[in-house]
């Protein structure tokens, strides 16, 4: 018997933006009763970014993704965690001096990433690999740099989820779990669609999944239009799954989703049509090797 599927909810991102959706959640709070909707959809893993609520960007302060655990687990959600890292990476170059870097630039310490998991030390949190331009920004993560976050995250007793933008990346992958810097079974993430990154295709899919160390714990997705047909091909290669407003905020063509839930209503469906089922919070920890939520606060106060 096939094993479940976990799903991944993505709510909010850091690029999404409310002209994109009126109903992207910002505010901790907002952003809390997005990941417990979710949850109560069916959703197994909340992936959470932090925005600052006066500007909508995208924020590394520990006290916004303090409250929005508090408000999670104060509500009763068990819906398992994963807190991003992605903030701190993206350098701008300045148009009149390009070694300058320019408005936008969020380039920081890779100590400052991770700093929110150590001190909350929530079950899982993102470790990207990639180096690449997205946006308006190259994003920059160089082997050191992703090598102090892994080392920092290992420590303080999380799940690094290994995010994959194209092929290069995976070797990356390789490389540090082969020096032992990465634990395995690795949790790996196949993101497709970003541009210059991984095509959204089933051929670029499979290519990456073949790819993967061989114990690896895997899921893909796709970002706009091809996150839904994605997903179907994800499953049927065996991998889990995501969907959420960070990667896609309609429903079908030209119609937006009610919210991040309905997203993960119709992934639910999808895989259950295709004769799958989706795992619980619980039995999602039992496939990832993690403790029981018991045995994992998974919001450490900091006293």
């Amino acid at each position: 018997m096939r094993k479940k599927s976990i799903l991944t909810c993505a709510v909010t991102g850091n690029i999404t933006s409310r002209a994109q959706h009126p109903g992207l959640p910002i505010t901790p709070k907002e952003i809390a009763e997005a990941v417990i909707a979710a949850g109560q959809a069916g959703a197994s893993v909340a992936h959470i970014h932090a925005r600052d609520p006066e500007t909508e960007r995208g924020s590394m302060d520990v006290e916004l993704f303090r409250e929005i655990i508090a408000r999670i687990r104060d509500a009763g959600s068990d819906i398992i965690l994963n807190l991003s890292t992605g903030e701190g990476g993206r350098f701008v170059p300045s148009l009149e001096e390009p070694s300058v870097a320019g408005p936008g630039t969020t380039l920081t310490q890779p100590e400052k990433r991770v700093a929110h998991v150590e001190i909350l030390q929530p079950e899982i949190c993102t470790l990207d690999l990639n180096t690449m331009y997205s946006g308006t920004a190259v994003v920059i993560n160089t082997p050191r740099n992703v090598e102090i976050m892994a080392k920092r995250i290992h420590r303080a007793g999380v799940l690094p989820e290994l995010e994959i933008f194209d092929g290069g990346d995976l070797q990356l992958a390789k490389l540090l779990i082969k020096r032992g810097i990465l634990k395995t079974p690795a949790l790996i993430q196949i993101v497709l669609g970003v541009r210059f990154g991984a095509s959204a295709d089933p051929a670029t899919l499979f290519y990456l999944a073949s790819q993967l160390p061989s114990d690896s714990i895997w899921a893909a997705f796709a970002i706009g239009r091809q996150e839904f047909p994605l997903l179907a091909q994800s499953w049927l290669l065996g991998g889990h799954v995501r969907v959420g407003m960070e990667d896609n905020v309609y429903i079908r063509e030209g119609i937006l989703a009610r919210d991040n839930a309905e997203l993960v209503e119709k992934a639910s469906t999808i895989v259950n049509n295709l004769g799958g089922s989706i795992a619980t919070p619980a039995e999602a920890r039992t496939l990832l090797g993690l403790p029981p939520l018991g045995n994992h606060s998974s919001f450490n106060d900091g006293n």
